[in-house]
């Protein structure tokens, strides 16, 4: 139960108000998560519920407010209600099966565009006669055949499990998720992961990139010794055959001077780019960021993913600037933004600078990498941009290239 959300499949319910959705994610996960009740637009915003769904694992089920709602504050909704779709994992689209006249799945687009697997949902069969039942599932098989339809209602436990079962079968056969280093350091390799202790570091607990490559190591037998900066040098001494040395982006140059030229070196931040998003695509982000010393008053978009207070040791808001206007020569235009919420003005911008990520599923990622490819705004992260400033880039990646 302790899964961050970044690591769980995001399973998210739309449709219209009053359809369901919220008593159906109640009786799956098997508590009163959202309120019910028979009064169109109940749920006004995103609920989110982190679950065990055994036997597949840990995931998070979203309820969304209806995709029809009215008004002024309901176009806010809808907004809102869209917003998931950039970390949807699988949807589960619910109608009200007195609405099947005049069926039409409002986000099939939407679907398809993201490639988001979905199930549809005919919700509240109770209310109808088995006769009726038997017509309407002979013609909207006719008319979405190439959809995968299921018949659900609260009242009728069996086809709620129909459904979970369902959901489990559908989440097994999507992309598993990709390994942090298990594919290129071999079984009994040695990684030295490079910690600095500063204002930054949490007090006693490591952040969660760190934690997540220490489980990746226990889970591919890769043997990882976790130090601090001070104790690199030692660290160096004690051990033979080293495959790769991991360290905080901040101290990318330092971590670079200590060990021998032709040892693999890398950083949390270029790791979780590349099992979250399109490495390639944030190496080419870097040519962008190149070119801005000959481009008049560039602008720069710093996105983190996380909120937190920022200090005078932030990498986001302090260290990622100073290197910037200290390789290309000059001052830049700095923009920053912070949590879930992607900024739609990407054309404003001449480059996309991102975090690590690591409270993002790789879904979202992806989808902002998308998005800025489709506004024409390159995207690199952290990471690139410290071994960048570094000079050390081409080292830091090539591991993985």
């Amino acid at each position: 139960m302790k899964t961050p959300n970044a690591n769980r499949k995001h399973i998210v319910f739309y449709g219209k108000r009053n359809a369901g959705k919220s008593s159906i994610m109640n009786s799956l996960i098997g508590q009163e998560v959202s309120l019910v009740s028979d009064i169109k637009g109940t749920t006004t915003d995103t609920v989110s519920k982190a679950v065990e769904l055994i036997p597949f694992g840990p995931v998070v089920f979203v309820d969304t407010g209806g995709i029809d709602d009215q008004g002024t504050l309901g176009e806010l909704r809808i907004e809102k209600t869209k917003k998931t779709l950039e970390s949807a994992d699988f949807a589960i689209y619910v109608i009200d099966i007195e609405e099947i006249d005049h069926i039409e799945i409002e986000l099939d687009q939407e679907f398809d565009k993201r490639n988001i697997p979905y199930i549809i949902v005919i919700n509240k069969i109770d209310q109808v006669s088995k006769e009726r039942l038997d017509i309407i599932k002979e013609k909207l098989g006719f008319r979405l055949k190439n959809k995968e339809i299921l018949y659900t209602s609260v009242e009728v436990k069996s086809t709620i499990d129909d459904l979970r079962n369902k959901l489990i079968e559908r989440l097994e056969t999507l992309e598993i998720e990709d390994t942090l280093i298990g594919d290129i350091v071999p079984y009994n390799g040695k990684v030295i992961m490079v910690i600095p202790i500063d204002a930054e570091a949490p007090k006693g607990r490591l952040i969660l990139p760190q934690v997540q490559l220490i489980r990746d190591c226990l889970d591919h037998g890769i043997k990882s010794y976790v130090v601090s900066d001070r104790e690199l040098e030692s660290a160096i001494s004690d051990l033979k055959n080293i495959e790769l040395v991991v360290t905080d982006s901040k101290i990318f140059k330092y971590v670079e001077s200590m060990i021998p030229k032709d040892m693999n070196l890398t950083s949390f931040s270029i790791i979780m780019a590349r099992q979250k998003g399109d490495l390639k695509e944030l190496i080419e982000g870097i040519d962008q960021l190149k070119s801005l010393k000959n481009k008049d008053n560039p602008r720069i978009l710093v996105m983190e993913s996380c909120s937190h207070n920022t200090s005078h040791e932030d990498i986001g808001r302090v260290k990622i600037p100073k290197v910037i206007n200290k390789t290309l020569g000059k001052e830049i235009e700095y923009h920053f933004a912070m949590g879930k919420d992607f900024p739609k003005n990407l054309k404003e911008y001449d480059l996309v600078i991102h975090c690590g990520s690591c409270m993002l599923n790789k879904k979202t990622m992806f989808n902002r990498i998308r998005l800025c490819k489709e506004a024409g705004v390159p995207i690199t992260n952290y990471g690139m941009v410290l071994a960048y400033g570094a000079g050390i880039l081409d080292r830091a990646v090539e591991i993985f290239i």
